[in-house]
């Protein structure tokens, strides 16, 4: 940790600034899509388990004491997390916090978008596999697609800044991915490609794909659902938060972040929050 222009900074062992938090406030989703887990879900937390709202943000008040400047809401499905309008009304205020967004499958954004705005969140990045009806209920095993398209255009008609994400299924042999990109440049919205990975196998960079991030670039730390923080997604290394001393388990997590990501045993993707 240092101090830059006034504030703190947050750097790891391999100089890299961290000041990213991703915050998984639940665990918990509306879909099953096929590549995130398995169609009978994944073992659930229970309610007592969970972090509170509160917690939430008194580990995120902390976080960004430390130097970090950007929050992402994710799950699971973060709209099905009880109360994450009012989370969103605790964690805008925090002075030095410059991002708060939010990952969504989008298919629960529509009634939710104007106070999702208006309570502070400023960005969402909504998943969009596929523009075909009956693939994208294959693939979501359940899902509708004119829900998730109904939440996109809610966001954009309330200003919420705008990123599509689209995971490149097995070489993408539909095509979906250039019908996407094709959607995305014909609304002006930010469209990323998200390699399909599996938390067991090797981490790899790849160029071809925005995400997930070059791991000489990764600027993130995760905090779980259960008060777990996790230095990096390709990894078994963890750190529960110690309330006691929320600072201190933030910067341990710093620490221990690797140089390169190798493999996660323990968690499944839809365990982890993205």
């Amino acid at each position: 940790m240092c101090w830059k222009g006034g504030r703190k900074s947050l750097y790891d062992l391999y100089n890299r600034r961290i000041d990213y938090l991703r915050v998984s406030v639940t665990d918990r989703c509306n879909l099953r899509c096929v590549y995130c887990m398995p169609a009978e879900g994944v073992p659930l937390l229970r309610h007592e388990d969970i972090l509170s709202l509160e917690e939430i943000a008194r580990v995120a008040r902390s976080a960004v004491g430390l130097g970090i400047r950007k929050i992402r809401l994710t799950g699971g499905e973060p709209l099905v997390r009880k109360g994450i309008l009012d989370l969103v009304s605790l964690l805008r205020p925090i002075p030095g916090l410059e991002i708060l967004g939010m990952t969504t499958n989008g298919t629960l954004l529509a009634p939710a978008a104007r106070e999702l705005k208006d309570r502070g969140l400023g960005s969402i990045n909504i998943s969009l596999d596929t523009l075909d009806p009956a693939r994208f209920s294959a693939l979501t095993r359940g899902g509708r697609l004119g829900d998730a398209l109904e939440g996109i255009e809610a966001a954009v008609r309330v200003g919420l800044a705008v990123k599509i994400n689209t995971v490149v299924i097995d070489g993408d042999p539909e095509g979906d991915l250039d019908r996407v990109a094709a959607f995305c440049a014909e609304r002006g919205l930010t469209h990323q490609r998200i390699r399909q990975y599996d938390l067991a196998g090797q981490k790899q960079d790849q160029d071809e794909f925005e995400r997930p991030p070059r791991c000489g670039d990764c600027n993130r730390i995760r905090l779980l659902a259960d008060g777990t923080l996790k230095p990096c997604l390709h990894s078994d290394l963890s750190i529960p938060v110690n309330f006691s001393d929320i600072e201190g388990s933030l910067l341990e997590c710093v620490r221990a972040k690797p140089g390169r990501g190798a493999a996660c045993t323990t968690l499944a993707v839809g365990q982890i929050g993205g």
